[in-house]
């Protein structure tokens, strides 16, 4: 059956466009401001502290692998004595030859990881960010930790294709940290795939996304009553059923539009539309713009 979380990825596009090694030794602290683009850090050695705002502060260590999907305000700081943070430009360390190094600029380094951002070639990123959590914190997985060894060793090593082979494997480390975290209470895709049941029926719409699907088909789908599927999906994945479905079936047409291979019709019929007029129409709707906006990636 379709795997919804690789579709979506796909969809998505992701590639590393920055990445950097950064280190620190004794007290040291910076902070950033809102970014809005998706970032990650991979702790490589030693910890610090991540305080994202809003969110409770979390204590990173070696192996730990964070991704922040819409990059709002956050401090990272050492966990020694507290001191004011230093305000830091989210793009400055483009500018910096080798290594960012805070705090104490001689003797050991005590914490080194490699942060930066990605970007998503699709038109519709915001599909999948708003179904995530602001903080995605990994802990504790053997596979990501072997990733982070591999991508700690092509970190420290000047060797040819640095940049392709670290590219590749931050996106690597996205897919599995997408696929290695529940997210325990926080509402999202990810948390409806943890759930067998509403697992069932996502993977059915992105499965068939024409078919005329109901709340009631899916609720049999999987295996619950209409009520009690439909407050389960709208407590689980933040989104009613039809809603979901809804922004599935547009991320799709996006796509496809951009690809500038079908007519309108056929788009239409690809996503559940009877004619190319009532998918326009429910297009502009959704989206706010015609659909001539994204044709050829527009």
């Amino acid at each position: 059956m379709t795997d919804p979380l690789a579709e979506i990825i796909a969809l998505l596009k992701p590639r590393a466009v920055f990445s950097k090694v950064i280190s620190g030794a004794g007290a040291w602290a910076v902070r950033y401001s809102k970014f809005g683009e998706p970032s990650f850090c991979t702790m490589l050695d030693g910890e610090c502290i991540l305080a994202v705002d809003g969110q409770a502060p979390a204590l990173l260590k070696a192996g730990d692998f964070v991704l922040l999907p819409a990059t709002p305000g956050f401090t990272l700081s050492s966990t020694a004595t507290a001191v004011p943070p230093i305000l830091m430009d989210p793009a400055s360390g483009q500018a910096v030859e080798g290594e960012i190094r805070h705090g104490r600029q001689d003797g050991a380094v005590e914490t080194r990881m490699l942060g930066g951002y990605f970007a998503f070639d699709s038109p519709d990123s915001a599909l999948l960010v708003s179904l995530l959590p602001a903080v995605l914190h990994i802990q504790g997985v053997e596979r990501l930790k072997l990733l982070v060894q591999m991508v700690r060793g092509e970190s420290l090593e000047q060797r040819s294709g640095r940049e392709l082979v670290l590219g590749r494997l931050v996106e690597i480390l996205l897919v599995e940290a997408l696929r290695s975290s529940s997210h325990g209470a926080t509402p999202g895709l990810l948390r409806g795939l943890a759930d067998a049941r509403l697992s069932t029926a996502i993977r059915h719409m992105h499965e068939d996304p024409a078919h005329p699907w109901t709340v009631s088909e899916l609720a049999e789908k999987a295996a619950l009553s209409r009520s009690a599927f439909f407050e389960r999906f709208t407590r689980g994945v933040g989104l009613a059923p039809m809603a979901y479905l809804l922004a599935w079936r547009m991320a799709l047409a996006k796509n496809l539009l951009c690809q500038n291979k079908f007519a309108l019709c056929e788009i239409a019929e690809k996503i559940g539309y009877g004619s190319a007029s009532s998918f326009s129409t429910a297009f502009s709707r959704h989206v706010g713009s015609p659909p001539s906006t994204y044709l050829g990636g527009q």
